[in-house]
């Protein structure tokens, strides 16, 4: 981990489609932006903001998310997400994001992420694996 300091930001953009609707995702029956590809459009947008401060090996993982959506989206419409980074403690990054459509912002919140060894990582999760098996 290379000098992350707080101020680092980032910006991610889609275009709504059917697989980012409420209706899709199960989270509700309308036609509008939903709340967990959202959600993931602002992770994106955090994990973007620091990738190019991470050593080889390195990676991080979101591990809390406090949001409100403030606003719908209709499908076709164009969402922004913004993340930038507030507080770095060790390997504990916490972001402010927001997300905004053609017309409004849509969206606020906080994001916790985690810089992680890739590598460790995903042994655990092999382990995990193995005992399920």
């Amino acid at each position: 981990m290379r000098n992350i300091q707080p101020g680092i930001s980032a910006e991610t953009m889609i275009e709504v489609k059917e697989e980012a609707l409420a209706s899709s995702w199960g989270s509700g029956i309308v036609e509008v932006f939903s709340t967990p590809a959202m959600i993931g459009l602002m992770e994106n947008a955090a994990e973007k903001a620091v990738r190019s401060f991470l050593d080889e090996g390195e990676t991080t993982v979101g591990t809390r998310v406090e949001v409100k959506h403030l606003a719908p989206t209709p499908k076709g419409m164009k969402v922004k997400a913004s993340a930038t980074l507030l507080k770095v403690e060790g390997r504990r990054l916490v972001f402010k994001v927001e997300a905004w459509d053609e017309v409004e912002r849509i969206g606020e919140g906080e994001h916790e992420r985690f810089v992680v060894d890739r590598n460790r990582f995903m042994n655990r999760v092999q382990e995990k694996e193995r005992r399920t098996c």
